[in-house]
């Protein structure tokens, strides 16, 4: 109950404005919405590594948000054309290696907009057009569900 209370107060705020660089992509139904929340979010400065791209943000929200955090990732949508961002901490099936996203990084004064914004700050200062290490390896494992609840990440690369 009080997720959705949480989530219903930000969609409000997000409906009446948004960050520079980020959107809200649907906001017709509020119950699916809460399951499964999508924004788009774009890279303000002019990195090359990603241009004027937009990539497609999937929000997935547990009965305990926001004591613990949303699952993050990135998703490809074939019209408007979104894909999969180049970045050491983005795996190929759109899960986010971010401490943020992790129980040891979340804090409940964050939200959809921190946490998009955490995003846009991330792929800003990238300056490394590749995927994470063993990439290949860990979407094989993990398949293209999204679901990052559990996974045990080690956040030992601050460079980028």
């Amino acid at each position: 109950m009080f997720a959705s209370k949480r989530v219903q107060k930000e969609l409000v705020k997000l409906q009446s404005q948004t960050p520079p660089g980020i959107d809200l992509v649907d906001a017709s139904n509020l119950k699916e919405w809460f399951a499964h929340k999508t924004m788009d979010i774009r890279v303000l400065d002019a990195n090359p590594i990603y241009g004027d791209d937009k990539y497609r943000l999937r929000f997935r929200f547990s009965e305990k948000y926001p004591i613990e955090p949303p699952e993050v990732n990135f998703i490809i949508v074939a019209n408007p054309p979104r894909a999969i961002p180049l970045h050491p901490h983005v795996y190929s099936n759109g899960i986010i290696c971010l401490d943020l996203l992790g129980t040891s990084g979340w804090s409940p004064v964050h939200n959809v907009e921190s946490v998009c914004m955490s995003l846009q700050s991330m792929l800003t200062g990238n300056t490394k057009a590749e995927k994470p290490p063993g990439d290949d390896e860990f979407v094989r494992r993990t398949g293209f569900s999204g679901r990052t609840r559990g996974m045990g990440f080690v956040y030992d690369d601050d460079t980028v």
